[in-house]
């Protein structure tokens, strides 16, 4: 049997982004601003860090990646991520005052889960969530530096919503059919992701995302998007397809390793300027402006979505 190349799916992402067109409404458009509120609080903007796990210090710095993009999101004041990892690591990431959102691998070993939700709640994380795209490996379930995964139901993830009070999130939603599952289980967020390539050939997110949108409409789940938003210009497209906010990952890892946390700022602040162009220049005065109808796709203007 033949191997796949790494890089079909995030490829294949990649090119669907890119293929979207924006068309220009001048007249009568002012400055933007990008302000936005999402689970009850207000941040500078709709672009967040990713929820990576082990990072290195890099350089010779002291901090590791992991606590230098936090400091990052807390003087940006955007929302934080942050993925696998133990406890005393996430103590770490919270001293840095930033509000971050905890992902929790599915273990197999569910009550390590339920413990990691209860650190999050009782330390003070922001949200709390679990990762449902790790589950499966080649041949088995996956095991990720050395911890077993496992099945996710439905009646899981309602479960760990009603262990806490904090927002509860899935990571690693790419069809209607989880994502309305999600909504039922009482989840608040969830991040529309292929986890970058986790599944080869996946849908890119941007691709499904408006259907997700509507599905949900009503429900108050609030949507995120990753995989492959590297630009201000990308994340005008994911919002206008219905993404309330987006993550950037991988790009903005050379700002990191080189720089630290002042290139983590200089690089999302720099996604954010983009953005404001961009809706600018599409008649868009606020991120509730902005409009699908601007976007091109397959030759075709689209309608309004939600």
């Amino acid at each position: 049997m033949g191997e796949y190349r790494s890089m079909d799916t995030n490829e294949i992402t990649r090119a669907y982004m890119d293929s979207i067109l924006i068309e220009e409404r001048l007249i009568g458009s002012t400055l933007p601003t990008i302000q936005m509120d999402f689970l009850g609080e207000t941040f500078s903007g709709p672009v967040m860090t990713p929820a990576f796990s082990h990072l290195p210090a890099y350089n010779g710095r002291e901090k590791n990646g992991l606590v230098e993009y936090s400091e990052a999101a807390k003087s940006s004041n955007i929302v934080n991520w942050c993925g696998m990892m133990e406890n005393d690591t996430f103590s770490e990431i919270l001293k840095t005052g930033a509000r971050t959102v905890r992902i929790i691998k599915p273990y197999a070993d569910r009550a390590k889960v339920m413990d990691q939700i209860a650190f999050a709640q009782d330390n003070g994380a922001f949200a709390v969530g679990v990762d449902i795209d790790h589950i499966f490996g080649t041949g088995g379930y996956d095991v990720v530096a050395g911890e077993a995964m496992t099945a996710q139901s439905q009646e899981d993830i309602r479960g760990y919503v009603e262990a806490t009070k904090l927002p509860f999130v899935v990571k690693g939603v790419l069809s209607v059919r989880d994502a309305v599952k999600c909504a039922e289980a009482g989840v608040k967020a969830i991040v529309v992701s292929h986890h970058h390539g986790i599944l080869p050939f996946a849908v890119p997110p941007l691709m499904v995302l408006p259907e997700i949108k509507k599905a949900l409409d009503g429900t108050g789940v609030t949507i995120v998007v990753d995989c492959g938003i590297d630009r201000g210009v990308d994340v005008y497209k994911a919002l206008a397809l219905g993404a309330d906010a987006v993550s950037v990952g991988r790009a903005m890892l050379p700002s990191l390793e080189k720089q630290g946390s002042a290139g983590v700022d200089e690089y999302i602040r720099g996604m954010h300027q983009e953005l404001v162009k961009v809706m600018g220049m599409t008649g868009a005065g606020d991120l509730r402006e902005i409009d699908p109808s601007t976007l091109w796709i397959g030759g075709k203007t689209l309608m309004p979505v939600g």
